[in-house]
């Protein structure tokens, strides 16, 4: 479970606080006037976040969505497989 510290002390401990969640397992909310801003996790931990396996290759929806960047007009090729569905019409297609 993530512990709340506020910003200001956060500051002061900032050293003490990186120790904590590098060798304990720690993980820190930081929140400002009461709201939740940042989080303090280890590197681990973002990589799981972030779906990253060891050898650096994204994995899950996270894989997919950067697969999107290599595809050019991917708005146009998703309006063809839209037209060639209504062509076929063996189902009802709703609108973009």
């Amino acid at each position: 479970m993530s512990k709340v510290i506020n910003v200001v002390e956060a500051k002061k401990r900032f050293s003490e606080l990186i120790s904590r969640v590098v060798y304990t397992g720690e993980r820190f909310v930081v929140e400002r006037k009461g709201k939740p801003m940042a989080a303090m996790v280890s590197v681990s931990d973002l990589k799981k976040i972030e779906g990253i396996t060891p050898s650096g290759e994204k994995r899950g929806l996270l894989a997919a969505v950067g697969a999107w960047e290599d595809f050019k007009n991917l708005d146009k090729v998703i309006e063809s497989i839209y037209k060639q569905r209504r062509k076929a019409g063996d189902r009802k297609i709703r609108a973009l």
